[in-house]
């Protein structure tokens, strides 16, 4: 302000000695050519010159020349509490806009808009810092964990474990909510978000995080959102907004909430003794109302007040459903057998993709697969180490059909035969389950006899190796190649040997020349 005064008694110099213009004399001091103006003016009020200037001293001429402005008696000043919530209800609200409401309610005992904004803007000065700000209703949501945790004791173990307290500010009101987690995770973190929407009872437009490695990749100038908590920000159709690195005033609601949360909850509650998260949160639920019921020192109504008021007719509806955590694991080469594994689980995605890379999105009861940004599976989550979940639509044509191969299979084949190829198909499987590689493997291989020698003769083929009480696909086959299938009589040569345990052998016929079928 010395620097000030000395450039006015230089003004006041050459506008007497040189006749400069206000502008030409505010280039040669350094000042505007409005100040320089006002001073001028100043001094043809009090008959002040040079000489009479510098006898004067700095306080005295400073008096004279910032003479503070003094409210008007016949004039009624705004309301600027009421003001001040006007414009943190909405964010199209401008000053210009309220002072045109104001003058059309006091017409000529209202202050004219220059005067409006001055003493608005000393009653900004006078409130707290976070409540200079201007923060628009149902806007902003500021997130932060506190650096005291809460104790807790594990009942099974005995062990001495510390809880996370996560704390959420809105902006307008300053409505606080608290959450206790056993770790600052991507889980946690998630679940926390999900408890504070529910809390509130609907969603904000945009949520400031700090820079934990849950909520930013990678912080800088251009920050890389974390991309499950991304995903969340599109369930719940609101933007993330992180914090700048070492600039606390971006979230110096959030910083001040930590405070009040800490000083009003969690010193209280280190006091008590806790078996579990759960009991921990019940007691905080417990608390918060005191917190936000409390009246502000020096505006009207409480944070419980302004949120009934302001943030909660403009928050967003919240969606039918929480959001589910799910994890990214890394991207990973589709295996020849078109499987992928997953926490030591083999999950199939379809078999056009070996070789390519996917990545996995785990949440609690489910496994997706997704290849150049698109889902390509997915899969009921199962952590049963070294065994696997397959598909069948993921596998080729040809590894279908062999799948498919089972008891029920070659049934569906052989009833569109004949009663005794059912019968033959049966026996492969006797004692045998339903899925049985060598039980299949000889089922297979009737087929191929059913294709070579057709089905009229292979159902024959059936039915006469029944009548020797041996449907192997040895003798079914031996049957065909010797045309047996095809003879009138019920003769059989000699060198046909069924392939049967219940065969009893040659000296058996040698003692009855003759057998019956």
């Amino acid at each position: 302000m010395k620097n000030n005064i000395q450039k006015y008694i230089e003004a006041i110099r050459l506008r007497e000695s040189g006749g400069y213009s206000a502008n030409y004399t505010a280039q040669l001091v350094g000042l505007s050519d409005k100040t320089i103006s006002r001073v001028w003016v100043i001094c043809d009020e009090h008959q002040l010159n040079y000489d009479k200037a510098k006898l004067m001293g700095y306080k005295e001429l400073k008096l004279l020349f910032n003479k503070k402005r003094e409210l008007e008696k016949d004039k009624v000043l705004p309301d600027y509490e009421a003001v001040h919530k006007k414009m943190q209800a909405h964010k199209h609200s401008t000053l210009i806009q309220l002072w045109h409401e104001y003058k059309a309610e006091f017409l000529e005992k209202a202050y004219c808009y220059s005067q409006f904004t001055h003493y608005y803007r000393k009653f900004l000065a006078k409130v707290d810092l976070s409540m200079r700000q201007t923060h628009y209703a149902g806007e902003l949501v500021y997130v932060d964990y506190a650096g005291k945790l809460i104790p807790w004791t594990d009942p099974k173990t005995g062990e001495l474990k510390y809880a996370q307290v996560f704390v959420a500010v809105l902006g307008c009101s300053q409505y606080t909510f608290a959450f206790a987690s056993k770790s600052q995770n991507s889980e946690d973190f998630i679940e926390a978000h999900n408890q504070t929407f529910n809390f509130l009872g609907g969603v904000p437009e945009a949520v400031v995080p700090d820079n934990l490695k849950s909520a930013v990749t990678s912080a800088g100038s251009n920050p890389i959102i974390n991309r499950t908590y991304l995903e969340m920000a599109r369930h719940y159709n609101l933007s993330i907004i992180p914090a700048r690195v070492r600039k606390p005033k971006d979230k110096s609601l959030a910083e001040i909430g930590v405070l009040l949360v800490t000083r009003w909850i969690t010193v209280p509650l280190t006091r008590r003794k806790f078996f579990s998260i759960e009991e921990i949160n019940q007691a905080i639920l417990e608390l918060l109302p005191k917190l936000n019921e409390r009246n502000f020192k020096r505006i009207s109504g409480s944070r419980t007040s302004r949120f009934l008021e302001l943030d909660k007719p403009l928050l967003r509806a919240l969606p039918n459903k929480s959001f589910e955590c799910a994890n990214w694991m890394a991207k990973q080469k589709v295996s020849p057998d078109y499987h992928v594994y997953v926490k030591g689980h083999a999950y199939s995605v379809p078999y056009s993709l070996v070789s390519e890379y996917v990545e996995a999105r785990v949440t609690a009861k489910l496994v997706e697969f997704y290849h150049d940004g698109k889902r390509v599976a997915a899969h009921t989550r199962n952590d049963t180490q070294g065994e696997h979940t397959t598909n069948p639509l993921h596998r080729p044509a040809s590894h279908q059909a062999y799948a498919e191969q089972s008891l029920q299979h070659y049934l569906k084949w052989a009833k569109s035969i004949g009663s005794y190829t059912v019968e033959a198909i049966t026996a492969q499987f006797d004692n045998k389950p339903e899925h049985s590689v060598i039980a299949n493997k000889a089922c297979s291989q009737l087929q191929q006899l059913a294709k070579v020698f057709g089905h009229e003769r292979f159902e024959a083929a059936c039915v006469r190796a029944k009548a020797i009480n041996s449907l192997t696909v040895k003798s079914i086959r031996s049957i065909l190649q010797h045309k047996l299938d095809q003879q009138v009589d019920d003769s059989v040569p000699e060198d046909f040997v069924p392939n049967h345990q219940n065969v009893r052998g040659s000296s058996y016929y040698q003692e009855d020349n003759s057998y019956v079928i």
